[in-house]
């Protein structure tokens, strides 16, 4: 792991690297793709904050472009006055995840924000390849929108949400819910550590190929699985029009091979002149949001990202 010493790493993340990467585990993309999903899961549940405690934790499905979508409901009160609700969708590279991989943190995001969240299980590649995730992620969207009666809670926002290939797709829905509105609009949108352009030489990609979690490899086979289109802005969100954009909390990662495809996605917001709170949380990495129990410095990264959203929350009233 030479790379980490030109590198802030904080102590907890040396210690997770350093046992990750003294491991004879097979990386990833050579694990065969059911072994591979099984894993993310299973290190989610070795890693992670056991779930929240919420008064509401329920299955439910809205209609999709290719039967049903799987959702699940979050909340904290059994009842609530009217307000936004963040719609999440998970990470994984559009190839692994899915609602048990983020159960944990779909319950911490309801129970500090005191939200409802709803949970989106879209389709995956390689059986669904691009656009199959967006396609999902919208058509839940303006379900969500129009459909309080079917929560059982009066919804008058929405707060796309999302880690990685999940923080790509809240900006493609953003997006998507900009051009054409929903029921209700997009109040705030809050991508984590997301993709969101198609340039394969970012510093970032170079510094932490290998040895920080996510690697350059697995990025491939992702990439090779998802078959998105280049150029195409609901793949590759930086080439959408950003002048339309609701405040945005955006969160990337300082040991994070994409860690510069979210600075650039930021520095397009402040040119669009949208509101912005950036966080860069340095010294840690891809996927910190579900290894809060591994690293503890984690759970005060998600306090950070909370006091972001309950601050534009604020000033959008």
């Amino acid at each position: 792991m030479s790379d980490a010493l030109a590198h802030f790493v904080r102590p907890d993340v040396k210690v997770f690297l350093d046992f990750l990467n003294s491991t004879n585990a097979p990386p990833m993309h050579e694990m065969g793709l059911d072994m591979a999903r099984a894993s993310y899961t299973a290190m989610g549940a070795i890693a992670e904050q056991p779930p929240r405690a919420l008064a509401i934790s329920r299955d439910l499905a809205c209609p999709g472009p290719a039967g049903d979508i799987a959702l699940r409901l979050y909340d904290a009160r059994e009842s609530r006055d009217a307000g936004p609700a963040v719609i999440f969708m998970h990470g994984g590279g559009f190839v692994i995840g899915d609602l048990e991989s983020h159960h944990s943190l779909c319950t911490e995001i309801a129970a500090e924000l005191d939200l409802p969240v709803i949970a989106v299980d879209y389709r995956l590649a390689p059986e669904h390849p691009f656009p199959a995730a967006p396609d999902d992620c919208e058509a839940a969207a303006r379900w969500i929108a129009a459909n309080s009666s079917q929560l059982g809670r009066e919804i008058t926002g929405l707060i796309p949400m999302g880690d990685s290939a999940g923080g790509n797709l809240t900006i493609v829905v953003t997006q998507a819910l900009c051009d054409a509105p929903a029921a209700v609009p997009v109040v705030l949108q809050v991508p984590i550590y997301p993709l969101s352009d198609d340039k394969p030489d970012h510093r970032s990609f170079l510094d932490f190929a290998e040895g920080f979690l996510l690697t350059a490899q697995t990025m491939a086979w992702f990439a090779e699985s998802y078959g998105a289109v280049v150029g195409d802005k609901r793949a590759y969100p930086l080439y959408g029009d950003h002048t339309k954009t609701p405040p945005t909390v955006l969160v990337t990662a300082g040991l994070d091979p994409i860690r510069d495809s979210g600075r650039i996605y930021g520095a397009e917001l402040v040119r669009a002149g949208a509101e912005v709170v950036f966080l860069e949380m340095k010294g840690t990495i891809h996927g910190f949001t579900q290894l809060r129990k591994a690293l503890p410095s984690a759970q005060q990264d998600m306090q950070s990202i909370f006091a972001a959203v309950r601050l534009l929350l604020e000033r959008s009233k």
